[in-house]
This record gives structure tokens, sequence and C-alpha cells, in this order.
């Protein structure tokens, strides 16, 4: 096995986790708070020694999204695989523009750092890391003109609180994108290597279930 499919799996994994937990937010209202955490925490992760390392440097934190990317490049049978799945491609797709606004990557850059300060004093998931996370979101991609239509129920959609989290995981989605870029991942792979990326997914997803019943 190619150590670029190794990394292209949990970078896509990243962004599989990050657009299945907008999907349960805007649905349920919640979502597990241990992806959470490792989605918000990659978008601090600048120096990173390997991939994994982005999202904590264990199999369990992006364990959530390697058996979404697992299920939904395979089946995407159920209405929330679609929806999922149209979350990730929109996601790899405002990567791909973000990439050739330079000034926008360096606004981005420049805020996270300025919000390591909360990050480092509240941890990943305080209301106010979030918030802050969210108005990047909002001040920069946001401003494209395609934009991520997420659906769900309004009801949950409408509360600060949820709408906040769905914009920092979007960004930190766009983080996974970046990433899978940057391991050499190409759109056109999720259609010629699909089948083994979906079978890696599949494999690390055992990895991350033995390590969870130790």
């Amino acid at each position: 096995m190619s150590r670029s499919l190794h990394d292209q799996t949990l970078a896509l994994a990243g962004v599989f986790q990050a657009a299945n937990l907008v999907q349960q937010i805007a649905n349920n209202g919640h979502c597990n708070d241990t992806s959470l955490e490792a989605c918000l925490r990659s978008l601090f992760a600048t120096n990173p020694a390997t991939t994994l390392d982005v999202y904590g440097g264990e199999l369990t934190d992006v364990r959530e999204g390697l058996v979404t990317l697992s299920t939904v490049m395979s089946e995407q049978s159920k209405q929330q695989d679609i929806e999922v799945l149209r979350y990730v491609l929109n996601l790899i797709h405002l990567e791909s523009k973000l990439n050739r606004h330079s000034d926008m990557l360096d606004v981005i850059g420049s805020r996270i750092d300025q919000a390591r300060h909360t990050a480092s004093h509240f941890g990943y998931i305080h209301t106010n890391l979030i918030s802050n996370l969210a108005s990047i979101y909002t001040d920069t991609i946001s401003t494209f003109r395609q934009r991520i239509q997420v659906s769900g129920n309004p009801s949950l959609l409408q509360r600060d609180e949820n709408a906040a989290k769905v914009r920092a995981l979007l960004l930190a989605g766009i983080r996974s994108a970046v990433l899978w870029r940057q391991t050499g991942g190409r759109r056109w792979q999720l259609v010629l290597s699909r089948r083994k990326v979906i079978q890696h997914a599949r494999e690390l997803a055992e990895q991350a279930n033995r390590s969870l019943d130790k």
C-alpha cells in the first residue's frame, strides 16, 4: 500500500467527518463531541509530523470519518448519505477556489492563529472558540458566490449555537480538503481510485474499533 493512499484516505476521512457532523447537527441538533473536537483541532495543526497528527494522533479521532467515507462512497443508499456526499464535493470544490485566493488564505491563517489563545484557554469545543471559528468562515469562504446549502431542520439550524457549529465544521472540512490536496488527492481519484480508498478506509476503521475495544 502506498503512503500517499494512506495519507489521502485519512485526509479525506477528515472531510467526510466534518460533513457528517454538519448533517447530524442540521437534522438532530447534536453530534459526537470527540469527533467534533478532532475536526476543530485540525485547524490549529500547522506543523504536524504525520497526517494523523492533524486530527490528534489516534485513528479513533477520525473513526467516524473513516466509517462515513467507506459507507457513503460504497452505498449512497440513504438520503443522509447523499447529503454528506454533496457537502464533501462542495467542500473540495470550495477549497480549490480558496487555493486561488492567497489573500483570503492569509486572512484565514492569521485569524486562526489569533484564536489559538482561546483554544488553549477554553478547549476546542467551547462556545467561544466555535463562535470565533464560525465568524472566520462567514467573513471569508461565505463570500464566494457558490455557498454550501445546508439542509435539515430549520428550527435547529436557526439556533445560534448550531449555526456556529455548522460554520466551524465547514471551515474544518476545508482544512481537511487542503490536506487531501497536499497529500496528492484529486477529484478524479474519487471515481478511479474509489475501491482502493474504500477498502483502506475500512481497514483503518477496523483498527480504530480494535483500539476502542482495548
